[in-house]
């Protein structure tokens, strides 16, 4: 497999398998200079290349705090290159777990779909510093394609996604969470914008990621009167 980010570009469709998803996606993310990245479609994570990149998006989702949030219409590179110093005073939760999980630098390239800003790509590094241009204009490259690959391997009409949060797939990784937000409104009588707050609520109370107490919850582990 090539190093360069164009070569690994050109060998996206040779990656068959998950492990040579996998593989391709951390390959991807160094190629730009970064730790890892992720993509999500509107609200929905799509496909992320680690561990930290799939946490980063899941603390934006449960927190409602993050630079890929509120981001539309976007024609620059939203670039964070000093997590402490510059994103703790706007969003203070989300910096603090961040930084938790030793992450120093993060960047947000918008997604387009034609014209049309449809999601964001996130990036992030372990230590600090801004991007290059080439890493930014590469970045552009990367997030295009992608783009694209995630049209071309969506679920099809009916197929569920497991949210199996497989590195280098693209797939509805939050189908559990949906499924588990449906449960708990109809177990607790209440709103399903409520039963997701009180997912999300338990999720960052207990330090577990939201997927994971999604399944709590539809294996009915999770007493009646969560949040």
């Amino acid at each position: 497999m090539g190093s360069t980010v164009q070569e690994l570009l050109n060998s996206l469709h040779t990656a068959v398998n998950e492990e040579e998803r996998r593989v391709w996606a951390v390959a991807c993310a160094r190629a730009l200079g970064l730790g890892g990245m992720a993509i999500s479609l509107g609200r929905e994570l799509v496909w992320f290349t680690d561990v930290t990149s799939e946490r980063l998006e899941d603390l934006q989702f449960v927190l409602g705090q993050g630079p890929g949030l509120l981001f539309q219409d976007e024609t620059a590179v939203r670039q964070v290159p000093d997590l402490g110093r510059l994103l703790a005073r706007q969003w203070p939760q989300y910096a603090a777990e961040a930084e938790q999980l030793g992450v120093a630098a993060l960047f947000v390239w918008p997604v387009h779909i034609g014209a049309v800003q449809v999601g964001t790509m996130t990036g992030y590094r372990r230590t600090t510093g801004p991007l290059t241009p080439q890493q930014s204009a590469q970045g552009w490259m990367v997030a295009d394609t992608l783009a694209q690959h995630v049209l071309n391997h969506w679920p099809a009409s009916g197929e569920r996604g497991d949210g199996s949060g497989h590195a280098g797939a693209v797939d509805l990784h939050r189908a559990e969470v949906h499924q588990a937000t449906g449960i708990l409104s109809e177990r607790l009588g209440v709103p399903l914008a409520e039963a997701l707050d009180r997912l999300r609520a338990t999720a960052y109370a207990s330090g577990v990621s939201l997927t994971d107490t999604a399944r709590t919850v539809i294996h009915r582990e999770l007493p009646d009167d969560t949040g």
